[in-house]
């Protein structure tokens, strides 16, 4: 969560969603975009403005503010400087705040074209699979295309002369910001990604993560590996990579809520082995079949629960206070008081995968890895122990 965001308070499942706040914001791409035509806008006319419209990807005509404007001159050609600051509206951005910032320089006799580089704060990709060249900037494909777009549009008397723009983005503290991202995962390093297809930002948009999880089995695949492990967060992926040594940092993938996407994904690159981390919660819904398994998407089923209790032995009164409980940590530590913990958990997991090849049929391997609370391993079930006969 970004500084200056406070946790609202807790909500139960039964009660009405809060209230988040539906101020939309925009993306880095858009700021970077606004910045470079500010900056163009600056070589053309000799001042660069204090305000601009820019297109949108999604063919918006906006209005930016812009600070720190200034052309400097040079007998090789002159260079101006703009800033626009990013505000991300109502969510929770890392990248609130930030000033995206260009440079724009005229290439004399340059021929007409539009060079862009990445500086300072802005990431270079040192892998292959995010449709970037490796060794460039990390400025995705949509707002690539929007600055150059408009960039072109404001600088189009420089550019019929027959001489080039480069233009190049950077942010300051934009490597900090980084180290709040999945980036050095996704071979990212340095600094931050230019990002947005629309160019707007929507409040507690999902459309990110969900993207950042194709996106990091699209590298692990473009990076030859064959297994893909896929965890619901920060804990269950330590711990995942305590029990799964052997396999490749690119292999581990942080899916949040995402089961559809991801699974989706990796049968998309065929992938031999998936590997589930999780903890009761999201185990319990991901054995539900879910494809999204957010809090208020759906409740928990408590049936399930009950069953899973029920069958390794625990007492019918615990059984009914099962089914009757707001949340599936209740059954995890009752029966872990009971020393059934591993028995529960193989039951749930169990559960979640006969549910996960019903959803996801191929010739993948499925395993899942149920961790408690601290991120430590309860029990790793692979998907042909099923197939064997049930021990004594």
């Amino acid at each position: 969560m970004a500084a200056g965001h406070t946790l609202p308070e807790k909500v139960r499942k039964g009660d009405p969603k809060r209230d988040r706040g539906n101020r939309t914001g925009f993306s880095t791409g858009a700021n970077a975009a606004a910045a470079a035509t500010a900056a163009t806008l600056g070589l053309v006319q000799g001042v660069v403005p204090e305000a601009v419209e820019c297109v949108l990807p999604n063919t918006l005509r906006v209005r930016f503010n812009i600070c720190d404007g200034r052309v400097t001159h040079h007998p090789e050609g002159d260079c101006a400087h703009a800033v626009s600051i990013k505000d991300a509206g109502d969510d929770p951005d890392a990248t609130h705040g930030a000033h995206l910032t260009a440079d724009v320089r005229r290439i004399i006799g340059g021929g007409g074209a539009i060079v862009l580089k990445g500086g300072r704060g802005v990431g270079v990709v040192t892998k292959p699979g995010l449709g970037l060249d490796v060794g460039g900037p990390a400025i995705n494909p949509a707002p690539r295309r929007s600055i150059t777009e408009n960039v072109a549009t404001a600088g189009a008397a420089i550019l019929s002369a027959g001489d080039s723009l480069e233009v190049t983005i950077s942010v300051p503290g934009g490597e900090e910001m980084a180290k709040k991202t999945l980036n050095a995962r996704l071979g990212i390093l340095g600094g931050i990604s230019i990002l947005g297809t629309t160019g707007i930002v929507r409040p507690y948009s999902t459309a990110a993560f969900r993207a950042s999880v194709i996106q990091a089995v699209d590298v692990a695949a473009n990076q030859g590996q064959t297994s893909v492990v896929f965890t619901t967060g920060g804990r269950t992926e330590k711990c995942a990579m305590r029990e799964f040594p052997q396999l490749d940092e690119a292999c581990f993938v942080q899916m949040g809520d995402f089961v559809k996407a991801a699974f989706a994904t990796a049968l998309k690159h065929d992938m031999q082995h998936i590997i589930i981390g999780a903890m009761v919660g999201k185990l319990t819904k991901i054995a539900q079949g879910l494809s999204v398994t957010h809090a208020w998407r759906e409740e928990v089923d408590r049936d399930l629960i009950a069953g899973a209790a029920a069958e390794v032995g625990a007492p019918a009164d615990l059984i009914e206070e099962i089914r009757a409980a707001e949340t599936a940590r209740f059954a995890a530590e009752r029966l872990a008081e009971l020393g059934l913990a591993v028995t529960f958990h193989r039951a749930l997991a169990a559960r979640a995968i006969r549910s996960l090849r019903e959803r996801y049929p191929g010739p993948h391997r499925l395993t899942v890895l149920a961790c408690n609370f601290e991120g430590v391993p309860i029990v790793t079930l692979n998907e042909e122990e099923l197939m064997e006969p049930a021990h004594a």
